[in-house]
């Protein structure tokens, strides 16, 4: 596991005080599934960790989601800085 590789896109002071906001519950949702994801690559059967794993990325998916009908150029910005996907609209 790389703990070099985990984002911070926000400063110490920032995180203090934005702890209740979309990006920064994205960047920890982020963090944890990459997390995740490399614990798994190591315990492919580890089953309770993916579903963990689905749940946060659900969780993920529907921050986003809002982020996305709310706010489209912050939406931009924030999966451009996490380099993560872009989802899917219906």
């Amino acid at each position: 596991m790389l703990k070099n590789s985990f984002i911070s896109v926000f400063s110490q002071k920032e995180k203090e005080e934005n702890r209740g906001s979309v990006e920064f519950q994205v960047l920890s949702f982020t963090n944890k599934i990459r997390r995740l994801t490399s614990h798994l690559e190591l315990h492919k059967k580890d089953y309770l960790s993916q579903r963990g794993l689905r749940k946060i990325l659900g969780k993920r998916q529907r921050l986003l989601a809002y982020l996305s009908k709310k706010n489209r150029v912050r939406y931009k910005e924030l999966i451009g800085q996490l380099n993560i996907r872009e989802i899917k609209t219906r």
